[in-house]
């Protein structure tokens, strides 16, 4: 239970599954680490870095879709659901990948994408033949209307139509991304039962978790009817901005799907399921993590799209939680790679690593559970990447208007000295940034001021402290630009105080004295009344 009221959860001595509190380490496959020397991250490169997750603390890693795919939206068109690509390695290295993490005490948790297929799918080639095979009916084939048009006015997230021809059929078939990414119908109960299949087979795997891709996008209104006229989008950049996404997506009959995969969960011990829900507000976010019902927490983007930070931005967003849950319990990221880096967004062209301190030391001491991306450990600002480099569909259309996903997605630099930074011996398939050598792994671990040492401390000190773990949540009066709050439990309380602006910035708590402090970032000291430029503090109570 998260409260915003400050009283403190009957929890004293309750033993909480592992996902509850977590820090979750997300690792994009293609950017970590290249085994083969073929430009690509791979999982034999994955299972050689484990030690450095398993050393900063972190309780589970997140893998984004490693499975067989054409790769263009590099990997989230999926050609078959339980197999693993060969640019990734076999599914004896994926083997080998769980059975380490392991025995480091890592859970593993997988992007597993059930809203849509690649056109490459087997599923898909066979239902496009005729409208009477057996799989007909899995996707979603709609008639031309009079006019030769398509069915509605339903647009692609990626930009266009979200109907596409197809001239075996003479149908339209929907998509609600790219078109060579086809939605599943999951109206049909076969089309579900081959999910479950899908779901059990990674289960029985022994995958800890599912991370459900694009969970409210699974079903679409049946009647096909027109979406109304966003009248609240201001200077929209793609045509899907142009409506309310209110028949395409998030119809009544997804949550008994999610209902249904949650029982298949729950037939297997302690594993997790977490729903991406995208920009869905937070009420429609408590219908897909009903506790015992549906998923376990639900990662949304509350904080990836905000231009700025501020200390009423978390005040808002899980005051707004906190509001519309009915007891749901949430995750939260500040990056991913669908979003450009977190400093760079909030910090500018050329961020601070004090920055980059300060964000970690916010995001660990939220309430509920988080997920890192990779990168973040050091602090990594949003690469550079030029137009002629840029792989990914979203970034070409949209360039140079946004930031771009391939940005956020280039490699791990692990030395600063080797060469790529020690991703590959062959050039990367996204170009290392020079800005990002100076923040390389081995750079970092020497330096007990690092954004990297700063965050192994900071895992430590969560896993240290129930509070920040499982603890209630109670803001301070608001002192902007300082954010204070007190994480409260049972165990012992704990005050966290930060400066999210640039410059020295009064805390103006009478009650320091009262807190002994327990961490120091960026050389903030409770005592002194004045914390500097994105200091911060965590302080347990006297």
């Amino acid at each position: 239970m998260v409260r915003a009221d400050g009283a403190a959860g009957p929890d004293q001595g309750v033993v909480h599954p592992w996902w509850r509190g977590a820090v979750i380490y997300q690792i994009y496959p293609r950017s970590f680490a290249d085994s083969n020397g073929d430009g690509i991250g791979d999982l034999k490169g994955l299972l050689a870095h484990l030690d450095h997750v398993a050393s900063l603390g972190a309780d589970a890693i997140w893998i984004s879709p490693f499975f067989k795919s054409p790769m263009d939206d590099f990997g989230y068109d999926i050609s078959d659901h339980c197999d693993v690509d060969p640019i990734f390695g076999t599914m004896a290295d994926c083997d080998a990948v769980i059975a380490r993490a392991h025995d480091l005490g890592l859970k593993v948790i997988i992007d597993q994408v059930y809203s849509h297929t690649s056109i490459e799918h087997p599923w898909f080639q066979e239902s496009r033949q005729n409208r009477t095979n057996p799989k007909a009916d899995w996707f979603v084939w709609q008639d031309a209307k009079p006019d030769g048009t398509p069915p509605n006015n339903w647009q692609s997230v990626f930009g266009g139509p979200a109907w596409t021809w197809d001239a075996r059929r003479r149908q339209y078939y929907m998509h609600n991304f790219l078109s060579s990414q086809p939605d599943l119908n999951l109206h049909n109960p076969e089309v579900q039962e081959a999910i479950k299949g899908v779901a059990r087979f990674w289960m029985d795997k022994g995958v800890d978790g599912l991370r459900v891709d694009a969970a409210n996008f699974f079903m679409h209104d049946r009647e096909l009817r027109d979406n109304p006229i966003n009248l609240e989008a201001t200077a929209p950049k793609r045509p899907y901005e142009f409506q309310r996404q209110v028949h395409n997506i998030s119809q009544p009959e997804n949550l008994g799907f999610i209902e249904d995969l949650r029982t298949l969960l729950d037939s297997y011990p302690d594993r997790f399921m977490v729903a991406e829900m995208g920009e869905a507000p937070f009420d429609m976010v408590a219908d897909y993590t009903l506790p015992g019902r549906r998923c376990h927490s639900a990662y949304n983007f509350s904080f990836l799209y905000h231009k700025q930070l501020d200390a009423g931005v978390p005040r808002r967003v899980i005051g707004g939680w906190n509001q519309a849950s009915g007891g749901a319990w949430p995750s939260w990221t500040f990056s991913n790679h669908d979003a450009p880096r977190a400093v760079s967004r909030w910090g500018g062209d050329v961020p601070p690593p004090a920055l980059a301190r300060c964000l970690n030391t916010l995001l660990v001491s939220l309430p509920g559970s988080v997920f890192l991306y990779y990168g973040e450990e050091l602090g990594l600002p949003q690469a550079r990447v030029a137009f002629e480099d840029l792989v990914d569909p979203e970034a070409i259309a949209n360039w140079p208007h946004t930031l771009g996903r391939d940005g956020a997605r280039t490699p791990m630099p692990w030395s600063k000295d080797a060469p790529n930074a020690g991703f590959s011996t062959a050039k990367p398939w996204l170009p290392v940034d020079r800005n990002h050598l100076p923040l390389a792994v081995d750079v970092q671990t020497g330096d007990p001021n690092s954004t990297l040492s700063v965050t192994r401390r900071l895992l430590a000190r969560r896993r240290a402290e129930p509070a920040l773990r499982w603890g209630d949540i109670r803001f301070r009066p608001p002192a902007d630009p300082v954010l204070a709050f007190e994480r409260i439990h049972a165990d012992g309380d704990v005050l966290v105080v930060i400066n999210l602006c640039a410059e020295p910035a009064p805390h103006g708590l009478i009650d320091a004295a009262n807190w002994v402090q327990v961490e120091s970032v960026n050389g903030a000291d409770l005592s002194s009344g004045t914390l500097p430029a994105y200091g911060a503090v965590i302080a347990r109570r006297g």
